[in-house]
């Protein structure tokens, strides 16, 4: 059914049960390719409801007919340019999420915009407002306009896919790297402002290299096969979205999480 999932579940850290996110709704930005299609499809696999957000309609009809056909969950389809988005667009958003399911039990940020590998001295004005419109604007306007639904859940996990250029800047990544440290900062924030109420968990995490077409455009020389498929890295995520369990502590909020090298406190 997932060969590429049973495949890596040989090598995961942390093996949840079946079923691990039943009656859990969860929205996946850049839902149609990559690392956003392999997680909605996961996450599904596990029983959860997924929002599939995201810019091609074909795209997210081909990720919502492998969910339809592969798990009983109920997903829905989001198509929606993060360029564009508004205060209005997510007010809809919210409101049909909440008459659907109620509330959220997860937000993942994964949407991203490479752009082009140049100096700051010639790097186009405008292509750096649109990658940052999409990878941490569209991020604070999607969060704000949906945390009532975030909030109301008695566990909900928010997951900001960041890059390791996010964290140690890097020549020529411009707006890319830029907007990811701002995505890191976003997560501190929230993580903070959420941390007593205790509702909400708030992650950034570093996938490491990927094997996605965004990783092909930003290293077009590279040996695909000598990179990983994201479903390697899938168990990470499950740990988080699934929550606080008996013997199974979440990394406090606002933790910086690099899929490559986490390992889980326990397992079961």
């Amino acid at each position: 059914m997932y060969p590429e999932l049973t495949a890596a579940q040989e090598n995961w850290r942390y093996l949840p049960e079946e079923n691990a996110l039943a009656k859990k709704t969860i929205l996946v930005t850049g839902a149609g390719a990559g690392i956003g299609a392999t997680t909605a499809k996961t996450l599904a696999y596990y029983g959860a409801n997924v929002v599939l957000l995201g810019r091609s309609r074909d795209k997210l009809e081909s990720v919502f007919d492998w969910i339809e056909t592969n798990t009983p969950t109920q997903p829905v389809i989001v198509p929606a340019d993060l360029e564009e988005l508004t205060q209005d667009s997510v007010a809809a958003l919210h409101d049909s999420i909440e008459s659907t399911y109620g509330c959220l039990h997860g937000l993942i940020h994964n949407a991203s915009a490479l752009g082009p590998k140049v100096p700051i001295a010639h790097y186009p004005i405008e292509q750096w407002q649109r990658i940052m419109q999409t990878n941490i604007n569209a991020p604070f306007i999607l969060t704000r306009g949906l945390f009532t639904l975030l909030d109301t859940a008695p566990f909900c996990c928010v997951l900001n896919v960041s890059s390791t250029v996010g964290r140690q800047g890097r020549a020529y990544w411009g707006a890319y790297s830029a907007s990811k440290f701002a995505l890191e900062g976003f997560s501190q924030i929230l993580a903070d402002e959420t941390e007593t109420a205790g509702r909400i968990h708030v992650y950034s995490i570093n996938p490491g290299g990927t094997r996605t077409a965004m990783r092909k455009a930003a290293y077009p020389m590279e040996d695909v096969e000598t990179v990983p498929l994201a479903e390697t890295y899938m168990d990470m995520y499950l740990y988080m979205l699934e929550g606080p369990q008996p013997g199974k502590p979440l990394p406090p909020t606002g933790a910086q999480l690099d899929a490559r090298s986490w390992k889980p406190p326990t397992n079961r």
